[in-house]
């Protein structure tokens, strides 16, 4: 096992881990910006590190000062957590060249899922289902490129194959529009990304967003634990997540979990990962493959039981996994709201001081945040400030169970868009389930 690990991340998803290594009896280090001095995190670490100013690009993103901070420490394994430098190839490489452990796969097949031409192209061959599209970059030919799109039916979509977090992206409705969207969208790509590779897909009308979640060993084992909806979307950003996704019938759910695990043992993958997916008419589509930990995992902890942090750390310091996939079963049903500090209505950000935080609490409730109250939350980093998950036998006891605990919660002195999640845990249409992607960004111009 890994003796001490760094926590190469801020927030909640630092203080989550800090406490999975504490678990395990791993000493911790925290780094952070100076801005970031008092986040809980690093008042409870074994040790912390300063690794610059508040600017991501000279903190967080910071790879020469990460890596002396581990030689300095002593650290044996880094943990990256999402965002920042969580699937950043280049990162995995030089911390593994230097000597020590990268949690999460490596770089090798983070390069190979992080770019969406050879991400598809390696699922089609591991018989992943697929959008219909290119299968890899658009031809320079003006005339392939109609072709390609007659052939896979309008409306399609124009994608960065470096992009993500949905950038890089254009929906083409007719052929005389085709052309000029590709040229603009290589253009911001290559401005965006430093790469205009771009392909195209089928664009489909309205689907949802399902996610698998998988561990993997890299050592010839893969398990999933089972799926997420995560569909409650605006401007591509996920709201509030839910396992297992309602509606979808079980033959359909089993082809895609064999899918995603034979997809790992096939490219070597070694650690937690999820495999995204539009589902629509009953088709699961693959769109691309988070090679980190997930910002939604705790609800996949919550119906399993299994600690996917823990397992992280264990099958990326070299062990097999220790969960066959007979063990893993599936109880009840559970939600995670994301609380940002935000306005709820123009969804500006609301950084400063937190003058009271109450958490919510109870049988099923369960709240990851690094909140307190005389926290001073910044301006420089995402506006995430709190997960709220509940946890019941069934959809609606745990969507009941949701109302309760965001009534109970409390985060005075800045705006949040707690009201926000109230309404949707009262929303109808929500309460009946499977919503498509469009459905938050429909309630929210109504």
């Amino acid at each position: 096992m890994i003796n001490k690990i760094l926590i190469a991340n801020r927030g909640e998803i630092a203080l989550r881990i800090l406490r999975a290594c504490k678990e395990l009896g791993i000493h911790t280090v925290a780094v952070h910006s100076t801005v970031d001095k008092d986040l809980k995190h690093v008042r409870l670490a074994d040790e912390s590190v300063c690794i610059g100013p508040n600017p991501s690009n000279q903190s967080y993103l910071n790879i020469p000062s990460i890596i002396a901070a581990m030689e300095i420490t002593d650290a044996t394994g880094v943990h990256p957590g999402y965002g920042f430098l969580a699937e950043n190839a280049d990162f995995a490489e030089q911390v593994q060249k230097s000597g020590f452990v990268f949690i999460g796969p490596s770089a090798d097949v983070i390069r190979l899922m992080g770019d969406k031409v050879s991400a598809i192209q390696a699922m089609k061959k591991a018989g992943v289902p697929t959008v219909p599209g290119s299968d890899g970059p658009l031809p320079e030919d003006k005339e392939g490129c109609l072709k390609i799109a007659r052939d896979i039916g309008y409306p399609v979509i124009i994608k960065a194959a470096a992009g993500g977090g949905g950038r890089g992206m254009r929906v083409v409705h007719t052929e005389s529009a085709l052309l000029n969207s590709i040229h603009v969208t290589k253009s911001e790509a290559g401005a965006a990304f430093g790469d205009d590779t771009v392909y195209m897909e089928k664009f489909l009308e309205n689907p949802r967003h399902v996610e698998v979640q998988i561990l993997a060993d890299g050592q010839g084992s893969a398990i999933h634990l089972f799926d997420r909806d995560c569909s409650l979307q605006r401007r591509h950003q996920k709201v509030l997540e839910e396992a297992p996704a309602p509606g979808i019938p079980d033959e359909a759910r089993q082809a895609v979990y064999d899918a995603c695990t034979r997809a790992c043992v096939e490219i070597g993958y070694r650690g937690a990962g999820t495999f995204e997916f539009l589902y629509e008419d009953g088709n699961f589509y693959f769109i691309e493959m988070n090679t980190r930990i997930q910002v939604e995992h705790p609800v996949s902890e919550m119906v399993t039981g299994i600690d996917l942090i823990k397992e992280q750390i264990r099958v990326c310091a070299g062990e097999k996994l220790s969960i066959k996939q007979e063990d893993v079963k599936l109880n009840g049903h559970a939600f995670e709201c994301r609380i940002n500090a935000e306005d709820a209505r123009t969804f500006l950000p609301s950084p400063g001081k937190v003058v009271n935080f109450h958490s919510p609490g109870g049988l099923g409730v369960r709240v990851d945040s690094h909140l307190y109250s005389g926290y001073t939350v910044p301006a420089n980093y995402d506006s995430m400030i709190a997960k709220v998950i509940t946890h019941a036998e069934d959809r609606e006891s745990a969507l009941n169970k949701m109302r309760v605990a965001l009534d109970e919660l409390v985060v005075e002195g800045i705006r949040t868009n707690i009201a926000l999640q109230q309404d949707l845990v009262r929303d109808q249409g929500f309460r009946k389930g499977c919503v498509n992607i469009h459905y938050l960004e429909k309630k929210l111009s109504s």
